[in-house]
């Protein structure tokens, strides 16, 4: 297998050359928030890579909370994957139309999260692929089932109780993947907050400072480890991503990865959980 098809981040060049390829699955994982009256399972329905088939974070997502797309169970998510077609055995990629991918990161981070590392992320995502005039297809994909064993990695997710621990006791870097307006309070969400602000001590990172501004693909390793050694962070040390909603904050993890940091975790409830909580404190 190729160090590319190993990584996780793939190109356009690889997955064209592997559309056929039966151990390789394709999950459009495109999300809109709802105030922006577009559906992601719509624009599936328009055009999507050939063989590829929606995959909702909405859906996906723990049912029993108002808080937005937040991790499934492991059965659950089993169920609803191997719905998808997917089994343990493939190589799944992950892709969305919007800027960067963050949404097609969540997805990345999901799959690790429920014990599957064979995943990697369309590197530019639709946005390139369409671009660079690789094929598409109007036709939704109906795959046939398959089975997928879920194993729970419990350190790859931080709970609202892990960071109010790790306050107190500094026992992690917390990175704020949001834009400098959010995080300062000076801009307003399009979830709605109770609070503007940040959890104290998180450390600004804005997830689009990671991507390449022209393309949409992610920095080079250089770079991005240049862009963490900026924001102050020490790679060596325990690494928490945070953002609105548990999405964009998947691009930092994601960009950690790919720079030898496998084990930052994810704070699933992020400032939607944290702003609506009555005792958590916050900064601007």
């Amino acid at each position: 297998m190729s160090t590319e098809a190993c990584d996780a981040l793939v190109s356009t060049e690889w997955l064209a050359a592997h559309l056929t390829d039966p151990s390789v699955k394709i999950l459009d994982c495109t999300w809109h928030h709802p105030s922006t009256n577009l559906d992601g399972r719509t624009q599936y329905r328009g055009r999507h890579l050939p063989g590829s088939v929606h995959f909702d974070i909405d859906q996906v997502a723990d049912k029993s909370t108002a808080l937005p797309h937040m991790l499934p169970s492991s059965e659950d998510f089993a169920h609803k994957v191997g719905l998808l077609g997917i089994g343990n055995a493939h190589r799944v990629v992950v892709y969305d139309r919007l800027y960067g991918g963050a949404a097609a990161a969540r997805v990345w981070w999901m799959f690790r999260v429920f014990g599957h590392d064979n995943i990697a992320m369309l590197d530019g995502g639709f946005g390139k692929w369409t671009k660079e005039k690789l094929p598409a297809e109007m036709t939704p994909v109906r795959p046939a089932p398959d089975s997928f064993k879920a194993s729970f990695n419990g350190h790859l997710v931080e709970t609202l109780d892990d960071i109010r621990a790790k306050l107190q006791s500094g026992a992690a870097q917390l990175i704020d993947a949001r834009g400098p307006g959010k995080f300062d309070g000076s801009q307003a969400d399009v979830f709605a907050f109770r609070r503007q602000g940040h959890i104290p001590g998180a450390i600004n990172l804005p997830w689009a400072d990671l991507v390449d501004a022209d393309t949409g693909v992610l920095l080079g390793r250089d770079a991005l480890a240049a862009r963490f050694a900026a924001a102050g962070i020490d790679l060596k040390k325990p690494i928490v991503t945070s953002c609105a909603s548990g999405i964009t904050s998947c691009m930092v993890a994601l960009a950690l990865y790919r720079i030898g940091v496998p084990t930052a975790a994810v704070y699933d409830g992020s400032w939607a959980e944290w702003s609506l909580t009555d005792d958590t404190p916050a900064a601007a």
